[in-house]
């Protein structure tokens, strides 16, 4: 374990856990969330430029699945500080072996794991407790002009989230199925 950040390997090229190592006593534990030098190695070679925080309050509620265009495509990481999730990414990576294959990893309080996202994957979650707080790291800025998104319905994916879905947005509900040309992003 290399500053107490243990990086796996996914089913994904490119998509990893992250699991956090917690030193603690009587008093409480200290927790790394990122290092650079560790994720460096891992795949995150960008400048860290945001750091987000979410709350979700209802269990069954779904996020997602959300990626960023080039230029803005992102690398983000992704972790549970509070109650669990079911966290998915999908890789739209145009040409990629694993094009439009997901995988799904439960982020908790308890198990401490992060998912290290790379460029070109759409990532979503579902709050499998109450009253969850995340927090993602961004490899660049927001950029709204630049974001798409996949519908968590959609039966090309084939997503088995745990609970039935909820709690959608306006915005996540309304994302288009899939059609047979979509391609996916070129990096």
């Amino acid at each position: 374990m290399t500053g107490r950040l243990a990086v796996r390997d996914l089913p994904l090229p490119g998509l990893k856990r992250v699991e956090r190592q917690r030193l603690g006593d009587h008093r409480g534990f200290l927790s790394r969330l990122f290092c650079a030098e560790t994720l460096e190695a891992a795949g995150w070679r960008k400048p860290l430029a945001q750091i987000n925080q979410t709350l979700t309050r209802e269990r069954g509620t779904v996020r997602g699945l959300h990626y960023q265009k080039p230029p803005a495509a992102e690398i983000k990481l992704v972790m549970c500080l509070k109650g669990a999730i079911w966290d998915v990414a999908v890789d739209v990576r145009r040409g990629s072996s694993t094009f439009l294959h997901h995988h799904g990893e439960i982020l908790s309080e308890e198990n401490g794991y992060a998912l290290l996202i790379p460029e070109g994957f759409a990532h979503g979650f579902q709050a499998l407790t109450a009253d969850v707080e995340l927090l993602y790291c961004h490899s660049a800025p927001h950029a709204p002009d630049l974001e798409a998104g996949l519908n968590v319905a959609d039966p090309r994916l084939a997503l088995p989230w745990p609970l039935p879905v909820t709690g959608l947005s306006v915005r996540d509900a309304g994302q288009a199925l899939l059609t047979p040309d979509f391609e996916g992003v070129v990096l």
